[in-house]
């Protein structure tokens, strides 16, 4: 039975097992769901988008409040159409193009002064698709000669009905185009189609048109082959490639010069205007890759793009190119992680594959999507890596076994990475120590009296509160002594904040107390006091003991002042009192007081001490400042008004401190006083 569990772990957690994922992503792939097919169309925006370029050719005229108020009630007259178009080419246009649809007659009578100013300025109209033909009449206007062997049919967008404009109308511009677009799948329009198809007759995309009748020519040509369009021409300029649905990609980052109908039009000489409608309420702005865009203005933007031949394409090999690298990477991911350093060689490989579309886009205008693959080779390499983990885990496990029971859990952690630290000895490495005390414990005894188990259940609940925020804050608790705790940070990991996290756990382990005594006092019991001491120095540290039975701890005269600074917190009337180490490197994150000149019991040589407070006061620090250099000075008359007046600084949380000094300084100054107090117990 054992064996066989073994041979079940062992295909488990086989990096082969992964070319079981791969599958799952590969029919994922291959099914081409919603959210991949987004995912690479955002990819697409990320690559088109780039720096606005402001067009030379062609400029929109819009038809917004300004004309309404100066024309009337929208839709206008057809007379009007015509003065507008008579005042653009008054001033200079070179040809206009109208995206505005006038399927019905005008209802003041006056198509037919359209109709005339048409026929004496070209002007390209607009038609669009519908999915309605009843009354509707399909008009095709320009030509196309289609080469190839492919079925148009299968490729072109088909519609049922083209809405054109009136007959009148329609015949007397100069060119028509639809001006239908076709979003993808979230909405947005990237490409357009060029030519489609209703009824058998082929209808050219707005921009084309513009393009045809700017180079005068009478027709289009298409080449169709069996895998769709591969290219249509106007004979005046350069082949436009498509995809193999007559596509092309719209270049979003154009901007044109926008003017007002209805306003003084500036001279036109030379520009390409297209006319269209702004007005709120009249206009639905269209989604593109650049934002929100009137339906003229995207139809501006497509003749640019015409005009200069810059749509980027997507190859007809882009899929088969894609599937190859999905295999490819897969592959060479599943033999890259059985080396050390795999991720580093992964990231490699990825990088690459990631710098490639940016260099095909930038250098050749091609389109190729990566997102998915490298989305699923992470997940491939996830696979991978939590297979390891989970493998190196079990090993782990074995040594958690043996030494978890006495050893933090930093040093179990170690220990797993490096068990040749189980020898006995240690190192010389600046620490952050930590002693706690409990104060009120004489109360919280007496109230439980006899009743042993119930102090000892209390106690285990205090520790346990305690404890928390250490082992959260990456220290190492060295162990408890009585009702006290003692824990240090920077070893046995590398933590260069270790006094500014070992202070931020102090604050943290007093919060977690208040809420502590709100629980017990609930049950009736005395609410616990702690006192903290932290002290920053260079001591020994690591594993002392016997061969028999050794812990990881740390030894030196740092570790006796941490010891002697938690036992000043009470008689100085504070909750947490640090050393000059702790104090210098945490001054900059929290407020630091200076207490005192001490010398600790057993120490000759005085330190200060400090207290650390978490908001600042500034103009309390100065005159904490004046108050200590009173003090010492021996003029303690002046520095009991100076510590009676701090009272109100930090919210009163030295007021106890304040009151030991004041009583402290009664009398007058010892002989001989150096400012240095000595004291006399622990």
């Amino acid at each position: 039975m054992d064996t066989l569990i073994q041979r079940t772990k062992k295909v488990l957690l086989s990096p082969w097992l992964a070319l079981f994922t791969f599958g799952i992503l590969l029919v994922v792939k291959l099914s081409d769901p919603y959210m991949v097919e987004s995912t690479r169309l955002k990819f697409y925006d990320y690559l088109m988008l780039g720096e606005q370029k402001q067009s030379e050719q062609i400029v929109v005229a819009n038809i917004g409040e300004k004309a309404i108020e100066k024309y009337g009630q929208w839709p206008f007259p057809r007379e009007v159409h015509a003065k507008i178009i008579g005042d653009l080419y008054g001033r200079g246009a070179s040809l206009v193009g109208s995206t505005i649809l006038m399927p019905e007659s005008d209802r003041m009578g006056t198509d037919g002064v359209l109709a005339t100013a048409l026929t004496q300025y070209p002007v390209v109209l607009s038609q669009t698709t519908t999915d309605s033909c009843k009354g509707v009449q399909n008009i095709a206007r320009t030509g196309v000669a289609v080469v190839g062997d492919g079925q148009p049919t299968e490729f072109l967008p088909q519609y049922p009905c083209v809405l054109s404009n009136i007959p009148t109308l329609q015949e007397a511009a100069v060119g028509v185009g639809i001006t239908s677009t076709l979003p993808e799948t979230d909405g947005v329009v990237r490409r357009v189609p060029l030519l489609s198809q209703s009824k058998g007759e082929y209808y050219p995309a707005f921009g084309i048109e513009m393009l045809r009748v700017a180079a005068g020519d009478s027709s289009y040509q298409a080449k169709i082959n069996q895998t769709g369009v591969e290219a249509l021409r106007v004979p005046q300029f350069d082949t436009i490639k498509t995809d193999e649905y007559g596509r092309v990609f719209i270049n979003p980052n154009y901007k044109f010069k926008s003017y007002e109908i209805g306003e003084q039009l500036p001279d036109l000489s030379g520009k390409i205007v297209i006319l269209g409608v702004t007005a709120a309420g009249v206009a639905n702005p269209v989604a593109t890759p650049s934002g929100a865009q009137h339906p003229h203005v995207l139809q501006a933007s497509i003749l640019e793009t015409l005009i200069n031949g810059d749509s980027v394409s997507i190859p007809n090999w882009s899929p088969l190119a894609d599937l190859g690298a999905f295999l490819v990477l897969a592959l060479a991911l599943i033999i890259l992680s059985r080396f050390r350093f795999s991720i580093i060689y992964i990231g490699i490989l990825l990088g690459g594959y990631f710098y490639l579309p940016v260099y095909l886009f930038a250098h050749k205008g091609i389109l190729l999507d990566v997102t998915f693959n490298i989305f699923a080779i992470a997940l491939i390499y996830i696979h991978i890596y939590t297979a390891k983990y989970i493998s190196e885990y079990l090993q782990k496990q074995q040594i958690k076994k043996q030494f978890g029971t006495y050893l933090s859990p930093a040093m179990v952690e170690k220990l797993q990475k490096n068990p040749e630290l189980l020898a006995l000895g240690g190192e010389s490495r600046e620490l952050s120590i930590m002693f706690t005390d409990v104060r009120g414990f004489t109360t919280i005894s007496e109230h439980y009296g006899k009743d042993v188990q119930g102090l000892t259940k209390i106690m285990n609940r205090y520790m346990t509160a305690m404890t928390g925020k250490i082992i959260e804050n990456e220290g190492t608790l060295d162990k408890y002594i009585g009702d006290a705790q003692m824990a240090f940070w920077n070893a046995p990991l590398d933590d260069p904040h270790h006094a500014r996290h070992a202070v931020e756990t102090a604050f943290e382990m007093l919060k977690d107390l208040e809420k502590f005594n709100a629980e017990i006092e609930k049950e009736g019991v005395p609410a616990f006091g702690m006192g903290l001491g932290i002290n920053t120095d260079t001591v020994v540290v690591g594993n002392m003991g016997s061969t028999q039975r050794f812990d990881y701890t740390c030894l030196g005269d740092g570790v006796n002042l941490a010891s002697r600074l938690e036992g000043q917190s009470k008689p100085y009337g504070v909750k947490i009192v640090i050393g000059p180490k702790t104090a210098d490197q945490v001054s900059n994150s929290y407020q630091v007081v200076e207490l005192d000149l001490i010398a600790v019991k057993g120490k000759t040589e005085p330190a200060k001490i400090y207290t650390v407070l978490e908001q600042f006061d500034i103009p309390g620090e100065l005159q904490h400042e004046k108050f200590l250099t009173l003090y010492r000075q021996g003029n303690w008359e002046v520095a009991k008004k100076y510590a009676s007046d701090l009272k109100q600084c930090w919210h009163g949380e030295l007021n106890n401190y304040y009151d030991m000094m004041i009583e402290r300084m009664e009398g007058e100054p010892p002989a001989n006083f150096d400012g240095v107090y000595r004291a006399t117990s622990k």
